[in-house]
């Protein structure tokens, strides 16, 4: 973390805001493009100060998150985490049926159990259907389990970095204290205020092409009529000239039979 630290005092390492703010841009630009493109970011922060300004961060753009324990595997093994995530879809639809309130007691109790815990874990991530694009990780030091994986898939990781962590395994380094609430929201502010601008510039892209479809299409319907109006009037042209031709014909077949009379 040399690079990004600005002095030492009192034993303490002082990180330089100007190469934080460049790497905030940085890595906002990154993340506006890969939302703009359609695609989930993962966001992940376990430590007691950032879970809930990641939640409601994270919510507020319709982004998955995880803030409870990481479950290892989470990436690497996906489809079994996406099992998971369908149980507890089924339990739901146990209890929107009926079907859930003829169960004995005890049943009732341990699916609810059940229930309970597989939301506290995997709740936020229950419209996640499959690997995310990218993952935004809160502390990189805590949650290297998450890092390794995404590593090891070739996922890019955006950290927020501290000067106590490794930035080797990190894609896009946001230098930062990431143990103040103030300073992981104010980085989150400007991170997720770029991605509802990719959101909202896919929006837009979308009613574009839409609205360009629709006018081919009635540009379509229109050149339809005037293809069969050209096709009508040569037909009926071909026709006069057939007519002409033919009185002509008689025309003069006529008076080739007064000369030969005479």
């Amino acid at each position: 973390m040399a690079p990004y630290i600005f002095m030492e005092r009192n034993g303490i390492h002082i990180i330089d805001l100007h190469k934080t703010v460049a790497k905030i841009d940085e890595a906002a630009e990154a993340l506006k493009q890969i939302t703009k493109s359609g695609k989930k970011i993962l966001f992940v922060a376990t430590k007691k100060q950032a879970k809930d300004i990641v939640a409601e961060k994270a919510a507020s753009v319709n982004m998955p998150y995880v803030t409870e324990r990481w479950p290892g595997g989470m990436l690497t093994n996906f489809t079994t985490i996406r099992k998971a995530v369908k149980k507890m879809a089924n339990i739901d639809k146990l209890t929107a049926d009926g079907t859930f309130s003829n169960l004995s007691k005890r049943e009732i109790l341990q699916i609810s159990r059940q229930r309970a815990k597989l939301e506290k874990n995997l709740g936020s991530i229950a419209d996640l259907t499959r690997l995310p694009s990218a993952l935004f990780v809160i502390d990189v030091y805590k949650e290297k389990i998450a890092v390794h994986e995404a590593n090891r898939l070739g996922i890019p990781v955006f950290g927020i970095v501290d000067t106590n962590s490794d930035p080797r395994d990190i894609d896009f380094i946001i230098p930062a204290n990431d143990d103040a609430t103030k300073s992981i929201e104010a980085v989150l502010d400007a991170c997720c205020g770029a991605i509802a601008e990719g959101l909202e510039e896919r929006k837009i892209e979308k009613a574009d092409a839409a609205a360009d479809v629709q006018t081919e299409d009635s540009e379509g319907e229109d050149a339809k009529p005037r293809r069969r109006r050209t096709q009508r009037a040569r037909i009926e042209k071909n026709e006069e000239e057939t007519v002409a031709t033919v009185e002509e014909n008689v025309e003069e077949s006529g008076a080739a039979e007064g000369e030969g009379n005479k």
